[in-house]
């Protein structure tokens, strides 16, 4: 199966990445910075890109078989929609070249999640240090819902650099509405991976913790 990976040098692309050669699949890593990804592998194809440019992403999408997204960003502190409109090219650029299969985290406490990610950050952390940013996921998952594609959005909780357990909770009612949740970006890999041979959650927004 060939793949593409959008978000390739984040935390959890990367571990995308490594995770995906592992499986065997033919691998697309899409960056706007390829350097930051220090390796290589035979089935491993490392393309210069920028989503937030139609044509770029479109020439990437033509001839894969699925698209993973672990788009993210670091402009947390004002108003912008780079999730949400880089996610429409994305999508409008699957429709058009027929590729179906769409898997995309986001995270715990987006749309009815709301809560699920504990007190200290639905009440805290989210409403004063990263409104911007779960707006714009907000944005970002109902232009997912509202496509034709065969998708499945990965909510993810408070995100660690720890290792792979290959084992976590899943499901729509995954969360506490107390207590804090966390997962590695390894473990939100393998889950998004497995996703692939996998329509339990077709058309589902997905939570994921330990």
């Amino acid at each position: 199966m060939k793949i593409l990976i959008i978000g390739a040098t984040g935390g959890t692309g990367k571990e995308l990445v490594i995770q995906a050669l592992e499986r065997d699949f033919e691998v697309t890593a899409f960056a706007r910075n390829p350097s930051k990804l220090k390796f290589k592998h035979e089935r491993l194809k490392i393309i210069l890109g920028n989503v937030l440019n139609p044509e770029s992403v479109n020439s990437v999408v033509k001839g894969q078989d699925a698209v993973l997204c672990a788009l993210g960003h670091k402009r947390w502190f004002y108003p912008n929609n780079i999730l949400s409109q880089g996610t429409k090219n994305i999508i409008d650029a699957m429709q058009r070249n027929n590729v179906r299969r769409f898997i995309c985290e986001t995270a715990l406490g987006v749309g009815n999640s709301f809560g699920r990610l504990g007190l200290y950050y639905t009440l805290f952390t989210i409403p004063f240090i990263l409104p911007f940013y779960y707006w714009d996921k907000g944005r970002q998952e109902k232009i997912i819902r509202s496509s034709s594609l065969d998708w499945t959005i990965v909510r993810p909780g408070m995100l660690t650099n720890g290792k792979r357990k290959g084992k976590y909770k899943h499901g729509e009612k995954v969360g506490n509405f107390i207590w804090s949740v966390r997962i590695s970006r390894a473990d939100t890999a393998d889950f998004m991976l497995s996703q692939l041979n996998d329509n339990t959650h077709l058309h589902k927004a997905v939570g994921v913790c330990w």
